[in-house]
């Protein structure tokens, strides 16, 4: 993990679970399902690691506990817009310079055999700016 070609340190949960009510059908949104995350932070660890001090570095068990409220809360029709805000969480830790998040829908709607679906960002502070403009129709996803 980099950003502008500094090399940074990785701290990575996998696996974190919720239960949500996201998704475009009503199903979903009535039903709700079990949404899997994993999240790695890239900073610096080298001072935490100097002075093993809690306060030097990001307390994953926060950071994670922010995900799974995001999961289990206010519903939201695409899984694009939820691991967005999800990364956006994770940047508002100080020492966090950039984020990898990747949402698994496991149970999505999909009328063939399938194992997972996945959407992956990465986002750095400067990849925050909000989206005013609705991009063509043809830009759009294909799902």
């Amino acid at each position: 993990m980099s950003i502008h070609n500094k090399r940074l340190d990785r701290v990575t949960v996998h696996g974190l679970r919720g239960r949500g009510h996201h998704g475009v059908f009503e199903r979903e949104r009535e039903k709700g399902q079990t949404f899997l995350v994993d999240v790695t932070l890239g900073l610096d660890t080298r001072r935490a690691a100097a002075t093993d001090a809690l306060d030097d570095t990001v307390n994953y068990g926060e950071v994670a506990e922010r995900i799974v409220a995001l999961i289990e809360g206010e519903p939201v029709n695409l899984i694009e817009t939820l691991v967005a805000k999800m990364a956006a969480a994770c940047l508002e830790y100080p020492l966090v310079e950039e984020v990898e998040v990747t949402l698994h829908k496991p149970d999505a709607p999909i009328t063939v055999p399938f194992e997972d679906v996945t959407v992956t960002v990465v986002r750095t502070r400067e990849d925050l700016a909000v989206v005013t403009e609705r991009p063509p129709e043809n830009g759009g996803s294909a799902i």
